[in-house]
């Protein structure tokens, strides 16, 4: 039945991989103004026995994608593809008259994204990056503590994020713009604009490719980048597909700093600690599932009418960082940023907070 003013919202995930399975599928049974209708993937098997797992009466494989969409059976997509099919899949279901919920990066390059906010225009229909940790309470909450002037003015911003990629994994491949650049940086990127409230102007960086280690015959193992932003202020992280797990960040003030562990990863709840001097002391911040609080946002904004906070030109302003930060570190050149201020940021609108479940399958 086609969707009605209060829902739900009837989505269809596109790409049965290991997000899909690990977190989008098993958030939207806490969601009560979503749900998923219909699973479009490559793998029939695999994706029959999700669709029996979840209930989802629709399975498609790639080549019936445009008759799905033509087809009365989703409001919205959930886009969890290789970076390199982002563009086309999402610009598809928008001419159909559907919604487009996009895994980040948005796309592979400033045209792609920009074809991407021109297909959502054109339509009338909402284009949203999946930057999940807008909807996070955590992550929310330290931008009110910034915001409300609780370290002074933010100056820095410090970060790191790594882990140890499996062989194989797609995003090991050049042919989809796979990296810990795009893969990850993009979290250090987006949290760092938003912290800071602007958008940076220059990037210099530097690479390495593992030292020989054949995971990284294609794409970086490590890198580091410094963003300058106006004011003279700085960001700086290190991402890395070969070290062990980290996660954390620090915003540092003229009068205090804020300390976050745990702050990515969609398993955890961000620890959070303001610090003030030698007075230091933690913010408690409730639970919430990253992906379901993402979907409820989202489905708000469809049945309300209410364009999403991470729309495509957040997306967008993302993807200008990361192109120049990949220039920079391939070329050992800064260079130069031009992004128009945006004067959006996640707040308490954004925020859902969803209760976390055990109940998944992954293959």
């Amino acid at each position: 039945m086609p969707m009605n003013a209060n829902g739900p919202v009837r989505y269809a995930v596109v790409g049965a991989g290991w997000i899909s399975q690990e977190a989008f599928l098993p958030s939207i049974p806490q969601v009560e103004n979503s749900v998923v209708t219909a699973l479009v993937s490559g793998n029939a098997e695999r994706s029959g026995q999700l669709a029996e797992f979840y209930g989802i009466p629709h399975v498609v494989p790639y080549e019936g994608y445009d008759r799905m969409l033509a087809d009365d059976i989703c409001d919205a997509v959930y886009i969890a593809l290789p970076n390199s099919m982002h563009a086309d899949y999402a610009i598809r279901a928008m001419k159909a008259g559907k919604h487009a919920m996009v895994e980040k990066p948005l796309a592979v390059s400033v045209e792609e994204s920009e074809a991407m906010i021109a297909a959502a225009e054109e339509a009338g229909v909402f284009l949203m990056t999946a930057y999940r940790l807008h909807s996070e309470p955590g992550t929310v909450k330290v931008l009110d503590l910034i915001r409300s002037g609780e370290i002074g003015e933010p100056k820095l911003f410090v970060s790191t994020f790594t882990f140890q990629s499996a062989t194989g994994n797609h995003r090991l491949l050049a042919e989809h713009w796979g990296g810990p650049l795009q893969d990850i940086g993009v979290y250090c990127v987006n949290a760092a604009r938003h912290c800071l409230g602007a958008e940076p102007v220059q990037a210099i960086a530097v690479k390495g490719h593992g030292a020989g280690d054949p995971r990284f015959a294609e794409v970086e193992g490590s890198l580091a980048a410094t963003l300058t932003f106006p004011g003279e202020r700085f960001a700086q992280f290190l991402i890395s597909f070969e070290a062990d797990d980290t996660d954390t960040y620090r915003i540092i003030g003229t009068k205090g700093e804020i300390t976050v562990e745990q702050c990515y990863d969609l398993h955890f709840t961000p620890r959070i600690w303001l610090s003030k001097g030698r007075d230091r002391h933690a913010i408690e911040v409730p639970d919430s599932d990253h992906f379901g609080g993402q979907a409820a946002y989202f489905s708000d904004c469809i049945l309300t009418g209410t364009r999403p906070v991470p729309d495509g030109e957040e997306g967008l302003a993302d993807m200008r960082a990361l192109l120049a930060i990949e220039a920079a570190a391939k070329t050992g050149q800064p260079q130069a940023i031009e992004t128009p201020a945006r004067d959006v940021h996640p707040n308490a609108d954004t925020v859902r907070i969803v209760p976390r479940t055990e109940r998944r399958l992954v293959f």
